[in-house]
């Protein structure tokens, strides 16, 4: 038997007392108050778990995302493996589960509801409500995951409804994905019996759906960052919110993960209890996580802190077993088998070039808001009788860049458009990790370099490249296009490398160029995107053309 001694936080009655924890195999099999709170000694409380994140956005296999996370005391996360799905089916998400097997993390997989996302792109694989039933009566599988159809759950698509009956048939919870959805429309959306919602991002919108007794979770990311949004609800609605990541690029990770907000919500004077729970007790009884929450008879989940303000991490363990301490994960670096979905040839420079009519009086441009998922539709005017080579030095002055997705599935052309905000000077960046349907995206100065970035992708079967005159680079993805092989703070370090060439050299302004980029094929997320098969209008839901 093991025994700790420290101060121990009891978020089931808010109280703080000096005590001893003794622990037996896997389980606590005691805990004794010994006398009142000691300033001068460490903290124990329960684990962090992230309810809603993409592990595949860290581009790193589950088995390093954990070994990375236990260093920030997160023991647990609720994973939609949503993007290996997209390009692999169900084979990719077994691949997730079988990976997170392999270490001492509590990973709850959900079944991901919408495969493709949407029929409006090309995506590897379609998961209908058979294979859905198959997935969700698996123990493995803990919940339905984002419902990002929202006009089909609306419109009572059957095969919608459907995925949502089996959830409740299995008594899985079901996740929510509307962005913006307020009014008549959101109570008939969350009505169906979806439960949460991770896509809130204004104050309003959070409270409105918070009173219909949605769980909301306050989501920081690589890109979309909604914290400071959100937080002030947490004074009065804490026991219905929670953290997520939802996107965290490996650098990012390297660096910290929930317990960072929960820091953030002390600072942002949040009860301290209430900022625990949210990042512990609160998925763990959303999702029936079999995590410990510090009590005798349960698993032995805890972490050492070194004081209720800073939050820093000195050691974890998830059931009994110390898997970090003092920064350093003590889990095992395993290496992970290879499995790909990545099929199309080389594009040309000829298929990047668009041929603008005579008579076009505009075209339509996507917006990027840095920090957010969610684009606007700008209209840039052209001059009347304008000559075609004058275009491109019209699109520099205003700061818009091309945009090109292309399909990595099978052979076809490229979709192309313009966009506003990354202010690119010079160069290319590109990506295989392109939501939902990770098709090749690409953003660049000049057809020559975005060919360039785009083909060292295909060469290699899946990454994220950049490409400037005199440079070019990339981060290898072999799995699925997505993750790649190697040890997640090795990922790390060549992320932060690529990144800092994409802003330096490239000139690229945003926050996460990378993480940014692979958001505008998100056609869920409003307002304006584009897939392989053109431009979409995320509010219409339908297909825009690019002139007008």
């Amino acid at each position: 038997m093991e025994r700790f001694e420290g101060n121990i936080v009891n978020i089931f009655d808010n109280s703080i007392f000096y005590g001893e924890i003794m622990v037996k195999d896997d389980r606590i099999f005691q805990i004794n108050r010994i006398s009142e709170t000691n300033p001068n000694s460490l903290y124990f409380l329960p684990g962090f778990v992230d309810a809603h994140v993409h592990i595949e956005s860290a581009m790193i296999v589950p088995a390093q995302f954990g070994r990375m996370a236990v260093v920030h005391g997160t023991i647990g996360t609720v994973s939609d493996p949503h993007e290996i799905a997209n390009v692999l089916g169900v084979e990719g998400i077994k691949y997730m589960i079988e990976s997170g097997k392999t270490i001492p993390f509590k990973f709850c997989f959900g079944a991901p509801s919408c495969v493709p996302a949407t029929n409006f792109e090309t995506s590897g694989a379609t998961i209908d409500s058979k294979e859905i039933e198959s997935l969700i009566k698996d123990k493995d599988i803990g919940y339905l995951a984002e419902m990002m159809n929202f006009p089909g759950v609306i419109n009572k698509d059957s095969e919608v409804l459907e995925k949502i009956l089996i959830a409740k048939k299995y008594n899985k919870p079901i996740d929510g994905h509307a962005p913006g959805l307020i009014g008549e429309t959101a109570e008939h959306y969350f009505s169906a019996g979806i439960s949460t919602d991770h896509e809130c991002f204004t104050y309003e919108e959070a409270e409105e759906k918070l009173k219909l007794g949605i769980k909301v979770l306050i989501r920081e990311g690589s890109a979309a960052k909604n914290f400071e949004a959100l937080i002030p609800l947490a004074k009065k609605y804490s026991q219905l919110m929670m953290f997520c990541s939802d996107d965290k690029h490996p650098d990012d990770l390297a660096i910290g993960h929930i317990n960072l907000l929960v820091k953030r919500a002390v600072q942002n004077n949040i009860d301290v209890f209430d900022a625990i729970r949210m990042a512990s007790l609160n998925p763990v009884r959303h999702y029936d996580l079999k995590i410990g929450l510090l009590r005798e008879g349960e698993w032995a989940d805890f972490i050492e802190v070194n004081n209720l303000e800073e939050f820093k991490v000195l050691k974890t363990f998830i059931n009994g077993k110390k898997v970090a301490e003092n920064g350093n994960s003590l889990i095992e670096n395993l290496s992970p088998k290879l499995i790909n979905n990545f099929n199309t040839n080389k594009i040309s420079l000829a298929d990047l070039s668009y041929p603008f009519k005579k008579e076009t009086k505009s075209i339509n441009v996507i917006k990027v808001n840095d920090g957010q998922l969610v684009t606007d539709k700008l209209i840039l005017k052209l001059p009347i009788n304008f000559e075609y080579n004058t275009i491109e030095k019209m699109l520099k002055d205003n700061e818009i860049s091309k945009l090109v997705v292309f399909n990595r599935y099978q052979t076809a052309l490229p979709a192309i458009a313009f966009v506003k905000g990354f202010k690119i000077k010079i160069g290319a960046i590109a990506s295989s990790v392109a939501h939902d349907s990770h098709n090749i995206i690409a953003v660049g100065a000049d057809d020559e370099s975005i060919l360039e970035a785009i083909n060292l992708i295909i060469r290699e079967k899946g990454g994220i490249s950049a490409v400037s005159e005199k440079k070019m680079g990339i981060l290898k993805l072999p799995i699925a296009g997505l993750m790649s092989d190697k040890d997640g703070y090795e990922v790390a370090n060549d992320y932060t490398q690529i990144d800092k060439f994409s802003k330096e050299v490239i000139g690229c302004e945003l926050k996460s160029p990378f993480m940014s980029l692979s958001f505008m094929a998100l056609l869920v997320i409003p307002s304006l995107k584009l897939s392989d098969k053109g431009l979409f209008d995320g509010n219409k839901f339908e297909f825009i053309n690019l002139e007008n």
